[in-house]
């Protein structure tokens, strides 16, 4: 495989947000490495002259990069998806390769609408979203813990451990409450949890890391302190995960993993699905 060529562009069209066909198609992309992909959404395509705007430009990248683009749509509209499977790229029609199934299944035509008879669902989880979002800023770090009854889960670990970027993407991609407490020296010093975290103990997740990539990420932020230096890592991690096994909590290592499959075990482990 040449250089050129395992860089591809990839196109999400929708009607609506496109965040559907983002996450199907990056989920089915990963499973091709060594390929260097470019992503591009088109949303809210909901007349002919936004399609065409979207086919035109399809087609100058497959000129400019001598490649076809992969498209990925979810339109309901079959003209408007016409336009966009004319084009010279590799069009995959999530919708119909989805609803076509369904129909035959359930020996029912579909109603072709755009997401009509999910408005008040929509509106609702839309809402809860932002209520999770709204609450996990103002819940991070330690900022407050006074609404610490109303988290859905409290994520604890030392700092630069990962519970940030965590209790964000449960927020927005689960609209989870979720909470987070850094592990100072002052609560090191201890053998177990802070006492006032006890009553909230079955919400709560521990997250530890290597002292080598804690290291290397303290380092970006304070490069040359004793904050950042292994030997301090190594310390805090020791304690932190004393304290939390002392405490019967569930520790997820970051290590290896990324925030959205620290994400998933968090969701697994908690049996919060429900809360979705």
């Amino acid at each position: 495989m040449d250089i050129k060529s395992n860089k591809r562009l990839v196109f999400f069209v929708s009607d609506r947000t496109g965040k559907t066909s983002e996450l199907i198609a990056q989920s089915l992309l990963t499973q091709f490495d060594g390929f260097e992909f470019k992503y591009r959404t088109f949303p809210f395509i909901t007349t002919q002259n936004d399609a065409k705007k979207v086919a035109t430009e399809i087609e100058q990248q497959k000129l400019i990069s001598g490649q076809k683009p992969l498209v990925f749509s979810t339109l309901v509209n079959s003209a408007l998806q016409d336009i966009i499977t004319a084009t010279d790229a590799f069009v995959i029609s999530l919708f119909s390769e989805f609803i076509e199934p369904l129909e035959e299944a359930l020996q029912m035509e579909s109603s072709h609408t755009i997401g009509m008879p999910h408005e008040e669902y929509d509106a609702q989880d839309y809402k809860g979203r932002i209520d999770a979002i709204d609450f996990t800023m103002k819940n991070d770090d330690g900022i407050k813990t006074s609404q610490f009854d109303k988290a859905d889960v409290i994520l604890i670990g030392v700092s630069r451990s990962g519970k940030t970027p965590t209790c964000l993407y449960l927020a927005l991609n689960f609209s989870l409450k979720a909470a987070n407490y850094p592990l100072t020296d002052d609560d090191l010093n201890q053998e177990t949890i802070p006492e006032f975290l006890v009553p909230f103990s079955e919400k709560i997740i521990g997250l530890t890391i290597q002292a080598d990539q804690l290291s290397a990420i303290r380092q970006q932020r304070r490069p040359k302190s004793d904050y950042s230096s292994l030997n301090k890592c190594k310390t805090e991690i020791k304690l932190a995960e004393t304290m939390m096994n002392n405490a019967g909590i569930y520790v997820v290592d970051s290590t290896a993993m990324s925030i959205e499959e620290i994400a998933v075990n968090i969701v697994k482990e908690k049996q919060l699905l429900h809360s979705t």
